[in-house]
């Protein structure tokens, strides 16, 4: 048998051509277009629900205390403290919550004239803080300043904390449903229809309200008044917001 083989030069020729070939395969399959790879990751609506829940504040949080003016240092504290002893005993024996001290404080006072100043006396205050239920607020009030209490610096008012975390489960499931419908509505008037939710943000419920301060003069009123305070706690308002990203 006689074998023949190809010139070198299609040789050649056949290993030029392959690399070509195989470069023109590559080339002509189909490409995704970036853009609408990006487009298609990027259809979501963001949506924000809002729900808010009212409940009554049934605890009172008070802070009041014992103010003493004199000449001495040491005459002025001695009674702020007999006074203020008087005043914790009384608290203790209504069983309050919560009862702390928040502050012991004493200064000089001066007289300043001409450039000048003398001393004319000090003042010592001890002040406390306590809880108790609302309907009780208005009687402690009145024991505590018939006890020797010359000061109520602010009294607020919140809700039990059950309440307060079942009122807020239920904003939120209040704000959710509300961020789905708004979801609904826009895609609806789009021809469009969601799919799922991809994000979620929650942000918690409203603080209670800060302490309110009784005006100047209220507590004498208090001492000289055979009338009981009247003292009404109102409603906390609980707020809660949910902000979705859903996909559609």
């Amino acid at each position: 048998m006689i074998m023949k083989f190809a010139p070198l030069s299609s040789l050649r020729k056949v290993r030029y051509v392959l690399p070509v070939a195989i470069a023109t395969t590559l080339f002509s399959l189909p490409m995704v277009s970036p853009v609408l790879a990006q487009e298609q990751l990027t259809r979501m609506v963001t949506v924000m629900g809002r729900g808010v829940e009212n409940i009554p504040t049934t605890i009172s949080q008070v802070r009041l205390g014992v103010e003493v003016q004199g000449r001495t240092a040491e005459g002025v504290q001695q009674e702020a403290a007999q006074r203020t002893n008087a005043v914790v005993e009384l608290l203790r024996s209504r069983n309050v919550d919560q009862l702390t001290t928040t502050g012991i404080y004493l200064s000089p006072q001066y007289n300043y004239e001409n450039g000048s100043q003398e001393l004319v006396g000090y003042t010592a205050s001890n002040t406390v803080s306590f809880e108790i239920p609302t309907e009780q607020a208005g009687d402690i009030l009145d024991a505590s300043v018939s006890a020797g209490a010359s000061r109520i610096d602010g009294i607020s008012f919140t809700a039990e904390e059950e309440a307060i975390a079942t009122a807020q489960n239920q904003a939120l499931r209040e704000a959710t449903q509300e961020a789905q419908e708004q979801a609904d509505v826009v895609l609806a008037a789009l021809g469009l229809s969601r799919d799922e939710v991809v994000n979620i943000q929650i942000n918690g419920a409203m603080p209670p309200m800060p302490p309110i301060p009784l005006a100047r003069g209220a507590v004498e009123q208090l001492a000289l008044s055979d009338a009981p305070t009247p003292v009404v706690g109102g409603e906390q308002q609980i707020e809660a917001s949910v902000t979705l990203q859903i996909s559609y």
